[in-house]
């Protein structure tokens, strides 16, 4: 796999909840927890099931920090 995003994040698929058209996919990444929205087609196209060795891929423009 080829892709200009630079924040690549080996993990595992914990969860799949299905809405009416997005999915929100979380993932075991180091003990952490990462959650992406893509549609439930993607879901199925891409075959993902609880388990499943993915990779999280972040392309982001801006990172903001508040405080508290």
């Amino acid at each position: 796999m080829k892709i200009s995003a630079r924040n690549a994040l080996d993990g595992t698929v914990k969860d799949i909840k299905k809405g009416a058209t997005t999915s929100h996919v979380t993932i075991d990444v180091g003990g952490q927890t990462v959650t992406a929205s893509i549609t439930n087609e993607s879901v199925d196209e891409l075959g993902l099931k609880a388990g499943a060795k993915v990779k999280a891929v972040i392309k982001s423009s801006d990172v903001m920090i508040a405080t508290l």
